[in-house]
């Protein structure tokens, strides 16, 4: 059985209501589609990157389903200490390869499988099925238990946008109830409504110009530096503001890199000690695990946040 490419919502500002229309929650995680051929299990993720051994909890089928074969479409979350899910949690799990400390984390980082869509049931794809009736498939043949949960769907797509930003999630995703799957498709049948979000994170090098601060480096603390999540500009900020964030940070500057391993670290930034806190405002989180749209809202000083 070989791997699709799952099919996408399309990113919008307002969202179709009408009884045409269900509506999700949109689980902060990554993308997961679980191949079962009746023999084995594999996992991949939307860019048919395997996750077999990322995520052992999902291979015991048994637990879970009774069917012969079957392709399911999910989100893969882990939560945070806030008890929410959280991106950056679960980027812990998917950027293992060690399988000793993915035998560690499954047990410090619990996954939860938030499954919304069956593809594929004993032997047959279910790409020419409505989603209203593979909805139906899928709660015949998937049973929840403690890490497996079949994503809930609600009949009015306004309400649980309310509930959502009442939340703090995400956001949600709509979708035509008679809607067709089309692998490596995305339209507007199926719409994501994303609440923009805001995070604390820690300066581990700027970018200065002209006796300003133009851009801040980012990271969250890990055990061995910080992990590395983007950078934002300065452009919120007016001219006496940057210059006076500079006044902050020059006393920092350090020769030493604060970000641990990760990759993707920009080399053109000064380095600083990493006491300073932000607040910044982002839209989602990327595949790489940095922000995306990132504004700089508020300098929290040493320590706060």
């Amino acid at each position: 059985m070989e791997p699709i490419v799952p099919f996408e919502p399309v990113l919008v500002k307002e969202i179709s209501v009408g009884r045409e229309y269900i509506a999700q929650i949109k689980w902060d995680g990554v993308r997961i589609l679980t191949y079962f051929d009746g023999k084995g299990v594999r996992l991949f993720n939307r860019k048919k990157n395997e996750r077999t051994a990322h995520y052992p909890e999902l291979t015991a089928v048994d637990a879970y389903s009774g069917a012969d074969s079957f392709v399911l479409d999910g989100e893969v979350i882990a939560l945070s200490k806030e008890g929410k899910p959280s991106f950056h949690q679960v980027m812990k799990r998917d950027g293992l390869r060690s399988p000793v400390k993915i035998e560690r984390r499954k047990y410090e980082i619990p996954i939860f499988y938030m499954v919304f869509d069956l593809l594929y049931l004993n032997g047959k794809w279910l790409f020419s099925t409505p989603f209203f009736r593979r909805e139906e498939l899928l709660h015949r043949t998937i049973r929840g238990n403690r890490t497996v949960h079949l994503v809930e769907s609600f009949p009015s797509p306004a309400r649980l946008k309310q509930v959502v930003e009442e939340q703090g999630l995400e956001g949600i995703v709509v979708k035509e109830k008679n809607s067709l799957y089309l692998p490596g498709g995305k339209d507007r049948r199926w719409q994501k409504w994303k609440k923009s979000q805001i995070l604390t994170a820690t300066i581990g090098g700027m970018v200065e110009k002209g006796g300003e601060v133009r851009s801040l480096l980012l990271g969250l603390p890990e055990e061995g530096g910080l992990s590395y999540i983007g950078h934002v500009g300065t452009g919120s900020l007016n001219e006496k503001e940057r210059r006076k964030m500079l006044e902050l940070l020059l006393p920092l500057l350090t020769q030493e890199n604060p970000f641990g391993k990760g990759g993707g670290v920009p080399k053109t930034f000064s380095w600083l000690i990493p006491i300073i806190n932000v607040k910044v405002r982002f839209l989602e989180w990327t595949e790489k695990g940095t922000l995306r749209q990132p504004v700089l809202e508020e300098i929290l000083g040493e320590g706060e946040g």
